[in-house]
């Protein structure tokens, strides 16, 4: 990253992903806290492997307040009573949008309009999935050239 690049930036509408990856939506039916969780968890190796911040903002009602967390790992953000996740979203890209280069994984279309005109980018969770996915075997040939160069 040059000194001209804006520092990357993924806020992801967690429920939004979800619902719309079948194994996520079907764990979620079980145990909501453990598919919150493990996409959390998918989320953080993201980030391990792309080196941009990531943030997931959930619908709350009531599940708890914001986490702070490690520095270095997800940010995890969770709507007030009378808030939703998407208010959160787009104060956070009005906030955010000028100084990082913000990227929005949601598929709500009217979030995602709003999310451009605030200066971020849409992206899909089919294509978020599909970057994780990329992300994996990159990381997965890393290790093979490390192996190898032993």
């Amino acid at each position: 990253m040059t000194n001209d690049q804006k520092k990357p930036v993924l806020i992801v509408d967690g429920h939004s992903m979800i619902f719309q990856w079948p194994d996520l939506a079907a764990h979620h039916l079980r145990n909501p806290v453990a598919a919150r969780a493990e996409l959390v968890r998918i989320l953080d190796t993201l980030r391990d492997n792309s080196g941009r911040h990531v943030i997931v903002v959930f619908d709350g009602k009531g599940v708890r307040p914001n986490e702070a967390g490690d520095p270095g790992r997800v940010q995890i953000f969770y709507s007030k009573a009378g808030q939703t996740a998407d208010s959160i979203i787009e104060r956070l890209v009005a906030k955010y949008g000028a100084t990082y280069d913000v990227t929005v994984a949601t598929d709500d279309r009217l979030e995602q309009t709003t999310v451009a005109t605030f200066g971020g980018t849409p992206m899909s969770s089919e294509a978020l999935r599909n970057e994780i996915a990329d992300a994996g075997r990159q990381l997965a040939e890393r290790i093979k050239q490390l192996r190898r160069a032993r």
